[in-house]
């Protein structure tokens, strides 16, 4: 008689954990497609936090009105350079197919200097003057480049868009999660389950990771990009947006931003008198390296993990989630390198001759 009620238990056991792991398995397909967007939200929400209790004291406890403020200055900050920068390129678009169609369309011919330019000077001069003497001829030789060039360009801008409507919702998000005050205490939660003593430790982790990781990375390339981007539009060069979102996107990839800059630069002494040239060459490159100065400035004592990890992060998340991925995965493969280092160390104290530890200190 115990042996069979033994049985019958394992089989009800058996059966409600197979109920639950079906149940928990569809809510996950089911969440599948905001993965990206609730975690950004998440992030967004505990990077927002400190502002959000700085802004609640100064408003005299008026959560509600401190979060909206936050979402409505957020909001403002992504919508209108997006505004901008989208009406550039249509307007620029149609212009050039409205002449193109009346017969009006006209390529200037290139400059000599341009035959100077290191590598590819000469095949630049050669295809700049063909298509200045016979734009038709020269779009009908290379047409199949520049469809396919125009396929790429057309999905990048969508792709933008989508990781622009993402972060609206993300940002709309981090603000209800800010007010409800949820956001912070559920993860604690998560965290007391899953490492038990350690659980609060691991959440300070996390909440200072993505704290750093926001300010030192994407803050960094956002300032970095707009010093770069004022440039670029104060100089006049043609679709400075796109140049400008070139340079942020790379900021974040932690490259240098100079890629950008120097071919521009060389542009400019194309098109402008020497000392116009130098002066803004000077301002463009002291901008493209200005990370020197800002990174110190709002991490205060370095990265807060190996630039590896970041650079990992950035690509695998693009590859993984597109446009929004640029974010979300630096930052969380930069928690889960932080958390698995305290994991590996436990309470020990961590080796400063160890390199890859040493730099991911706070």
């Amino acid at each position: 008689m115990k042996n069979e009620n033994t049985g019958k238990s394992i089989y009800d056991v058996s059966i409600s954990l197979a109920f639950l792991g079906l149940i928990i398995a569809w809510c996950l397909m089911i969440l599948l497609p905001f993965v990206s967007i609730l975690l950004w939200g998440l992030i967004l929400a505990l990077a927002l936090a400190p502002l959000h209790r700085m802004l609640t004291r100064l408003l005299r406890g008026k959560k509600k009105l401190a979060s909206f403020i936050i979402v409505l200055i957020g909001l403002a900050i992504i919508i209108i350079p997006t505004w901008l920068f989208m009406d550039s390129i249509v307007d620029s678009v149609k212009g050039i197919k409205t002449s193109f169609q009346a017969g009006t369309l006209t390529i200037p011919p290139p400059s000599e200097k341009v035959k100077t330019w290191p590598v590819f000077g000469d095949q630049l001069y050669a295809l700049w003057n063909s298509a200045s003497v016979n734009l038709e001829k020269t779009i009908a030789d290379h047409r199949e480049q520049l469809a396919g060039f125009g396929s790429k360009a057309a999905k990048g801008i969508l792709s933008v868009g989508g990781g622009v409507l993402q972060f609206i919702v993300s940002l709309i998000i981090a603000g209800i999660l800010l007010v409800t005050a949820g956001a912070g205490e559920g993860i604690r939660k998560v965290f007391r389950k899953l490492a038990g003593e350690r659980g609060d430790e691991f959440a300070d982790i996390a909440n200072k990771t993505v704290g750093n990781v926001v300010k030192g990375i994407l803050g960094v390339a956002f300032i970095q990009a707009f010093l770069v981007g004022l440039g670029f539009v104060l100089a006049k060069v043609p679709y400075a947006g796109l140049w400008t979102l070139l340079v942020f996107i790379m900021a974040i990839l932690q490259l240098p931003p100079t890629l950008v800059v120097i071919p521009v630069a060389i542009y400019l002494f194309s098109v402008l008198n020497p000392l116009p040239a130098i002066l803004w060459t000077i301002y463009l490159l002291l901008a493209g390296i200005s990370d020197n100065v800002l990174k110190p400035v709002l991490l205060g004592k370095g990265a807060p993990v190996p630039m590896l990890i970041i650079f990992l992060g950035v690509v695998g998340g693009f590859i993984l989630s597109g446009f929004i991925g640029l974010f979300t995965g630096a930052i969380v493969l930069s928690l889960g390198y932080k958390l698995m280092v305290s994991w590996m160390n436990g309470n020990q104290v961590q080796k400063p001759s160890d390199p890859l530890i040493t730099s991911s200190k706070e």
